[in-house]
């Protein structure tokens, strides 16, 4: 009979012993670092991290920087282009495009970041409950998200979202999180019909530990990976609907800014006066593109078997090795003529096998 102790909640037991140097350091406590040398390994992804972060100093250190405020009109420059004193140029009212364009990136950046935390938070529990207790938490939760999933979203925001315009933009937050949760849900209760027959979450179970205690600390952690993942790509599908919505006029309210009033406000100056549509429009485009580059190297980088930030060091490994046996042919091709020369009629068979070199053995280790 197998006695629970509490060495079994720090982690399966069962678990498959770990054969290479990367599985042995992904089960290490520096898996951590592990993942931010895979991250960073990974070109698209430091390019789409390096490109977020300086979105972000635009948006909240562009309003400080700026000598004009995003509503402040200068009836002095009425639709000037880009000049020493209005930096990105001044629309048809006079208003800083500058401040403007920081400031509606600013709000997006917000609405998409409370957006991704609110959706995955709800995602996490609700499935990991449903996944864990089973029965009829399992079915209502179940109903209720088939539910969500066969309305049209979209619709119903347009239309609630003008009607709920006294509560300002964090109504849209709500709404929006409201039907950003779903398919996010159904994926962690699947994980988490994996998860909770594993030795360490029934040792937790029969050591009187509580349900909601065990879904927090044990299950939740175990899933964290997809969740990052999926929050990362979350705040962009979020920003691209929050400027959808405010596009057509259902999101953010005037005199406030976002990107999608910005490029719905100057669309018809994009040929005569560009500089009213561009910042805006290319601004969306480029956080977009660097949230998906993010979210791929995230993914990347905590999957356990990726070989992510590999190839650079295995192709250095290759070239020392061509350079210490003077150019010779890659190993693969060698062993393949080797073998080949032996089985070809009239060779010698009892002349002794090639012996490889440290540096072969090494490589193929």
């Amino acid at each position: 009979m197998t006695r629970f102790t509490p060495d079994l909640l720090e982690g399966p037991s069962d678990a498959v012993a770990p054969e290479s140097r990367e599985e042995v350091a992904a089960t290490s406590p520096n898996r951590f670092a592990l993942t931010f040398r895979r991250l960073f390994a990974n070109r698209g992804a430091t390019v789409g991290l390096v490109t977020i972060v300086l979105l972000f100093v635009f948006a909240f250190v562009g309003p400080v920087v700026s000598p004009y405020a995003y509503n402040y009109i200068d009836y002095t420059a009425l639709s000037s282009p880009p000049s020493g004193a209005h930096w990105f140029g001044t629309n048809n009212i006079g208003q800083d495009v500058f401040a403007q364009t920081a400031r509606g990136l600013q709000k997006s950046l917000l609405i998409g970041l409370l957006v991704a935390l609110f959706s995955t938070v709800i995602a996490g529990m609700l499935g990991a409950m449903a996944g864990y207790f089973g029965g009829w938490i399992d079915r209502a939760v179940m109903v209720f998200v088939d539910l969500l999933l066969v309305l049209p979203s979209f619709l119903i925001i347009a239309i609630l979202s003008p009607r709920l315009k006294q509560y300002g933009w964090l109504i849209l937050v709500a709404l929006l999180a409201l039907f950003g949760w779903m398919i996010t849900a159904r994926v962690v209760r699947s994980l988490t019909l994996s998860i909770k027959e594993r030795e360490f979450i029934r040792a937790a179970r029969y050591m009187g530990i509580g349900h909601f205690t065990i879904i927090v600390r044990h299950i939740l952690p175990n899933v964290a990976s997809f969740l990052v993942i999926d929050a990362t790509i979350a705040i962009g599908a979020a920003v691209l609907t929050e400027s959808g919505l405010s596009y057509f006029g259902f999101g953010v309210q005037p005199p406030d800014v976002s990107l999608g009033t910005l490029i719905a406000q100057n669309q018809s100056a994009a040929t005569t006066k560009p500089w009213l549509f561009f910042f805006a429009a290319g601004a969306l485009i480029v956080f977009a593109l660097a949230s998906n580059l993010l979210g791929d190297g995230l993914r990347d980088a905590l999957d356990p078997t990726s070989t992510a930030g590999r190839t650079g060091r295995r192709r250095r490994t290759r070239g020392r090795t061509a350079e210490s046996r003077g150019g010779a042919a890659p190993l693969g091709r060698t062993g393949g003529v080797s073998e080949a020369a032996s089985r070809a009629p009239g060779a010698d068979v009892g002349s002794p096998a090639p012996t490889r070199t440290n540096d072969e053995k090494g490589e193929r280790a």
